[in-house]
């Protein structure tokens, strides 16, 4: 029987919704995954909902983490960790993989398992691998749990920058010129894969973007001005990812876009604006989190451009076979093409985030965004739809 079916008892149907909010994670953007967390915790509305934090470890350990979202910031251009946050140093948080139980357990070395009830839906707030790839998202699945966002495919397609720009190309959407170089081609023979890069860049011009293939926030991301950086680029990018991509430079204006799925499909929020950030060679982590660098919403665009790009975001989130949520990136050219760079599943979302802040223009403002993710999650049922 599945979970979405399962009877439920006079004491579930009065008590609210459970919301587990999972974040922290593996992967090199714990920091950013934990400051999203606190903006989620705060916003969403404690008399529709009960909450459970509960944060992933650097090492992968779920722990029980104190609902204090005030915890949770950056402090001192630092960003917090869960490890911080963590009850316990080897307490730990396990969900049942059984689909017909969302019985969460705690566990402490020694001690007598603790029952934590039974959680209604999650909100997974973990960027990058181990968490936005889709990795998470097959767990949920296989517990029966509905949760926030794209599922298993949409998510491994959406953090793949490879796999997504075939899948952009399959349904006509123009993406930049890029090459691929995977683990075994770097580790076997860098000369070859330095002479590809820079006959990509005799063809297509420097500078070149070397970026690792699944990761986000522009983490690992080095802008080349010639050959001699390549390598110091590529062992930035393989740090983050063994597969990495290079892309070269396109002239024009970076425009995003959100999408939002609503009870008659999904929707586009007014554009935004990334312009030239002085202080940075490129939009990068330092610049968006750290630094704030602001967007312009909504972005300076004619009504054409405006629902074309907008045309375009929602097409990308169709071809992905998304959910929930996505943000959309793009260049405008100096031709006046729209190029789609990539979609984010998870996207930044703490409130300086350009995604709320688009929908915020867009009349939404951050707890109903936050509100109309949770109510989306509860209606959609787990298993193939």
């Amino acid at each position: 029987m599945s979970s979405e079916n399962l009877p439920q008892s006079p004491e579930q149907q009065l008590r609210k919704p459970r919301v587990a909010v999972v974040f922290g994670g593996r992967s090199s953007e714990h920091g950013i995954s934990v400051v999203t967390a606190g903006a989620v915790l705060n916003a969403i509305d404690r008399t529709k909902y009960d909450v459970l934090p509960i944060g992933i470890t650097t090492d992968g350990r779920w722990a029980l983490t104190a609902d204090e979202p005030e915890r949770m910031a950056i402090a001192n251009r630092t960003m917090p960790d869960v490890a911080q946050l963590a009850e316990s140093e080897e307490g730990g948080v396990v969900l049942s993989v059984d689909p017909g139980s969302r019985e969460v357990v705690y566990t402490e070395p020694g001690a007598v398992p603790k029952a934590l009830g039974e959680v209604d839906v999650v909100f997974p707030v973990l960027h990058g691998p181990y968490g936005e790839d889709g990795t998470l998202q097959g767990l949920l699945e296989l517990s029966g749990v509905p949760y926030v966002g794209a599922g298993v495919l949409a998510s491994a397609v959406g953090q793949d920058k490879e796999y997504m720009k075939r899948v952009f190309t399959s349904f006509g959407l123009a993406v930049g010129p890029y090459l691929v170089v995977r683990p075994r081609e770097w580790d076997h023979d860098p000369a070859a894969v330095r002479k590809r890069v820079t006959g990509f860049a005799d063809e297509h011009g420097w500078p070149l973007f070397i970026k690792p293939a699944r990761a986000g926030s522009s983490i690992g991301i080095t802008k080349v001005e010639d050959a001699s950086g390549l390598d110091a680029a590529i062992e930035e990018a393989r740090r983050h990812d063994p597969k990495f991509l290079v892309e070269s430079l396109l002239r024009g204006r970076e425009i995003e876009c959100g999408v939002l799925e609503f009870e008659d499909g999904p929707r586009a929020s007014v554009p935004a604006e990334i312009p030239p950030v002085t202080a940075h060679d490129f939009y990068d982590f330092e610049a968006k989190y750290i630094d704030a660098a602001s967007g312009i919403v909504p972005a300076p665009l004619t009504e054409e451009q405006t629902a074309e790009v907008q045309r375009l975001a929602v097409e990308a989130f169709d071809a992905c076979s998304c959910e929930g949520l996505v943000r959309a990136d793009f260049f405008l050219t100096e031709e006046g093409r729209f190029v789609i760079n990539e979609i984010n599943t998870l996207p930044g979302f703490t409130p300086i985030s350009m995604y709320p802040r688009m929908w915020q223009e867009s009349g939404v403002s951050y707890q109903q965004l936050v509100d109309r993710l949770i109510q989306a999650a509860l209606n959609r049922p787990t298993g193939l739809r």
